[in-house]
């Protein structure tokens, strides 16, 4: 086995951080997302959530994928506009 040594633990490398959301560009998105509202397929898709289903998830990752063109986008796309209809129900819930 060798030397026995400590393992030292190194400084992440500055390529480590790529991809990573800033603040800036979270407010950024969020006030745009506020300001424009939702497209025309987000659209449908959440009319899809609402209206659920047996196979809903199912049917909104399909349609999304067809429109984004990959299992990663489409996924994420069906999670935030998960996120966007239960924050708009929190609110409606709030308002009552």
């Amino acid at each position: 086995s060798g030397f026995v040594t400590e393992k030292r633990e190194r400084a992440a490398r500055p390529s480590r951080s790529t991809g990573k959301l800033g603040k800036r560009t979270a407010l950024c998105r969020e006030i745009a997302r506020e300001v424009a509202g939702l497209s025309p397929y987000e659209r449908r898709i959440l009319d899809m959530i609402k209206t659920g289903g047996s196979a809903a998830d199912k049917r909104i990752y399909k349609f999304a994928k067809r429109r984004l063109g990959s299992h990663k986008r489409a996924v994420a796309k069906r999670e935030d506009i998960k996120a966007v209809n239960s924050k708009m129900r929190a609110k409606q819930a709030g308002a009552n």
